[in-house]
């Protein structure tokens, strides 16, 4: 398909809904309370429902003492950290090929790219993984993450078979918007450069007219939007946060982490607003005698000094009350602090993830590997199934990297779709990992190479070899047995 036509209504109108669930989660997940406010000004979902966000207009002054706790970016900061806090292992069986696949790895900043990615997927209910190159940045290929509500992908049987993606360009005011649309289809990728409004497409206009694509220009083909990239592979993957989504059951679109559940993000805004409210009025508050002001002549008004330390008397009858009068009000702090647990733990519960996860439950002391995966059970169901989203699609676009590193770059391999392996999520103590090894050592079950392999799961077959035979070496393990080399004697 070519790209957008001119006039086209714009972002894609099939996909609204999406787009604006993902501006609610968006609001949240950014944790600005400008955003929230304005959101939930548009998108009131339940008007009955008024939590510190959805205040009328009418009502400016009270938002200034609304307090925001950012426990959806929590959520998703959670959510990455148990997907990327290591990289998973990837494999292939030529030689050179898994070389330069670690290079890639080591060189371009795959790993940071992954986990920002499944933070911004599961606030967004997915993320796309885009895979170009640019020789005058760089002398390989470029992995980058794209965010959902600037995609229109294109499905078939559940399956990304093309995307049109758009940014707005710099340039751009309230009446004219300037956007850089970019389609991904198999073996190319088409640019185009429309000049139009905030909800239409507008006219197709040269890439050099403006800054931000006038590089492009040079590396397009004879119809002047096409760029061949060599490949038979679509150079852009999607990746659900996880299924399905409620809101669209037969969408192949993943939901947020945040859908359900935004009215306990309301409801922990509440109660945080409360409590700092207690703290607010309960500041100590001195009620004194007008005899006891000093007076700025007329019209300047009068103060009361409470850092001063000597007063004179004042001429008043001694029973007409003229003492000073403190006022101060109670602090609910354990009512409070009980509720905000509970709504986390809701909230937690809600989006697939234990409390442990968010440091509640947790009394300081050191654990073992089995007791955090006793404690954190359902963070760690929920981190297999979003595994089970991610491995296909990166193995894709990390198959479509090498390509265009051999296709582009001329790096001298055999591209092969690697094998995506990830860790437990937990990562054991040396204490622990030591107790273990002298148990299985004292039984008799374990051989000197797989207590490497424990100890060092991220070493090749070569250097674990070479570390069991220096071990070997040093203990005397290695020297033959002196008892079975005498010779038979027979009588």
């Amino acid at each position: 398909m070519p790209l957008p036509e001119n006039g086209s209504a714009w972002p894609p109108p099939q996909w609204a809904p999406y787009y604006a669930e993902m501006r609610v989660d968006d609001a949240w997940y950014s944790g600005d309370r400008r955003r929230l406010a304005h959101i939930h000004g548009e998108h009131e979902v339940a008007p009955t429902r008024r939590g510190p966000w959805n205040r009328r207009r009418a009502e400016p002054a009270r938002l200034r003492h609304r307090l925001h706790v950012p426990l959806a970016s929590d959520i998703a900061a959670v959510s990455a950290h148990l997907l990327f806090s290591d990289m998973p292992s990837l494999h292939v069986e030529d030689k050179a090929t898994q070389a330069r696949l670690e290079t890639l790895v080591d060189e371009g900043q795959i790993q940071q790219a992954l986990h920002a990615g499944a933070e911004q997927g599961a606030a967004l209910s997915g993320v796309y993984l885009r895979a170009t190159w640019d020789r005058d940045l760089i002398d390989r290929s470029i992995l980058s993450v794209v965010q959902p509500d600037n995609v229109s992908p294109e499905f078939r049987w559940g399956m990304l078979r093309a995307a049109t993606l758009w940014r707005d360009l710099s340039g751009s005011t309230q009446s004219t918007v300037f956007r850089h649309v970019e389609r991904h289809e198999p073996g190319r990728i088409l640019h185009g450069l429309y000049e139009g409004t905030p909800d239409n497409l507008g006219r197709a206009v040269p890439l050099s007219e403006h800054p931000e694509t006038a590089d492009l220009a040079g590396s397009l083909g004879e119809d002047g939007v096409t760029v061949e990239t060599g490949i038979t592979d679509l150079t852009i993957v999607y990746v659900p946060n996880i299924g399905p989504n409620r809101l669209h059951r037969s969408s192949p679109i993943g939901r947020s982490d945040f859908q359900g559940i935004r009215d306990v993000f309301n409801a922990f805004d509440d109660v945080w607003t409360s409590w700092m409210r207690d703290i607010r009025l309960a500041r100590a508050r001195l009620i004194v005698p007008d005899g006891y002001l000093r007076d700025y002549g007329p019209g300047n008004g009068a103060s009361f000094d409470d850092d001063r330390e000597v007063w004179h008397s004042l001429k008043m009858p001694p029973n007409e009350g003229g003492a000073i009068t403190l006022s101060q009000f109670e602090i609910r702090v354990e009512e409070h602090q009980r509720s905000t647990e509970a709504l986390t733990r809701q909230a937690a519960q809600s989006a697939g993830y234990s409390a442990q996860s968010f440091g509640l439950d947790a009394n300081g002391a050191p654990i073992t590997a089995t007791e955090v995966d006793s404690r954190d059970a359902l963070s760690m169901v929920t981190r297999k199934k979003k595994t089970g989203y991610w491995r296909q699609p990166l193995a894709q676009i990390l198959h479509v990297l090498l390509q265009l590193d051999a296709v582009h770059f001329g790096q001298r391999i055999k591209p092969e779709r690697p094998r995506v392996e990830f860790g437990d999520g937990v990562a054991e103590s040396e204490q622990s990992t030591a107790t273990t090894l002298d148990l299985l050592n004292r039984a008799g079950a374990v051989s000197t190479a797989t207590k490497i392999k424990i100890l060092h799961p991220e070493w090749d077959d070569t250097a674990v070899k070479a570390e069991v035979s220096a071990i070997l070496a040093e203990t005397g393990a290695a020297a033959p047995d002196p008892v079975a080399t005498f010779p038979l004697i027979e009588r």
